[in-house]
């Protein structure tokens, strides 16, 4: 496991949310639930991709999904 590109990872998106969150407005809590769960999507993503490499992309899936379809071209 490639534990500096984790931490890399980690702090740039803590860098990102400390920057964005004094900009959030106090009353819209729905706006900072969205932030958080969409940061914490984003962390779980990179973290796969760092220890993963060769995860396979969007594109690579819906290949695979369409790829039988072929045939019928």
């Amino acid at each position: 496991m490639n534990i500096g590109g984790v931490l890399g990872v980690t702090v740039i998106l803590v860098l990102i949310t400390m920057l964005q969150w004094p900009k959030l407005k106090k009353q819209e809590k729905k706006v900072k639930l969205a932030f958080v769960s969409l940061m914490l999507f984003n962390w779980c993503l990179a973290v796969l991709l760092v220890v993963f490499p060769d995860m396979p992309g969007p594109g690579q899936i819906i290949d695979f999904i369409y790829k039988p379809f072929e045939l019928f071209w």
